[in-house]
């Protein structure tokens, strides 16, 4: 399978993603936005990942590659391909999707646990995620839920974590590929949304213990198997 990912950032990369696909023989390629490379063809991949990134989904007068970004969304959710996207990438298919992307009522960072829809049930992510599991967060956007799309979670600080679509495309609000290395990462380029606020933690409440990545990391393979596995039926 050719795997094709849009990064915003450099600090934002595919995580714990990369080597499950590299293991499974998939044809990796990316578009890396801010170096102004050139996006994609249709017919160059079967499963598009879009990424995380601080801007927001609105900023396309300063990120002339916006627009574009955009288009190669709805058009590959159009096309019938694999779409998942992440925090940035969840609310690009959302407003791909005719949702609207807004401002959250709290900005989330750190370590909070998730409230599974019962609704997903009905999907192919049924029984895969764990009810209260704390995950990763880093937003202060959301979005609302396509009309066509299943809600994934939710927590105290957002009601909208996450949705499915056709059981192939998927946004989530929170971040389960995040290693310890990129969320180090995270903090060292965007330390100024610290702020202390509700459900913002502080750099060592967020990296103190290592392990919680794992099972975060287990989840996001479990996810991208389910929908690898629903593509080749």
């Amino acid at each position: 399978m050719r795997v094709h990912h849009l990064q915003h950032v450099p600090f934002e990369g595919l995580g714990c993603m990369k080597p499950y696909f590299i293991n499974k023989g998939h044809q990796l390629s990316s578009t890396h936005l801010y170096l102004n490379e050139p996006l994609p063809q249709l017919h160059d991949f079967d499963w598009l990942i879009v990424m995380g990134g601080p801007m927001e989904v609105s900023d396309k007068l300063h990120y002339p590659w916006m627009s574009k970004e955009k288009s190669l969304i709805k058009s590959s959710i159009e096309s019938g391909k694999i779409v998942l996207g992440i925090c940035l990438g969840a609310q690009f298919i959302a407003d791909a999707l005719g949702s609207k992307v807004y401002k959250n009522s709290y900005r989330e960072i750190g370590w909070f646990p998730i409230n599974v829809a019962k609704q997903l049930d009905n999907t192919i992510f049924q029984g895969i995620f764990p009810q209260g599991i704390e995950v990763f967060h880093w937003h202060g956007e959301t979005f609302g839920i396509p009309a066509s799309g299943i809600l994934v979670a939710s927590s105290e600080a957002c009601q909208n974590q996450g949705f499915i679509v056709e059981n192939r495309i998927v946004g989530l609000q929170f971040h389960l590929e995040t290693t310890l290395g990129s969320a180090k990462a995270l903090i060292e380029n965007c330390r100024n949304e610290l702020d202390g606020s509700k459900f913002v933690q502080n750099e060592k409440d967020i990296l103190e213990k290592e392990k919680r990545f794992l099972p975060i990391n287990k989840l996001m393979i479990a996810v991208l198997k389910r929908l690898e596995t629903n593509c080749a039926q």
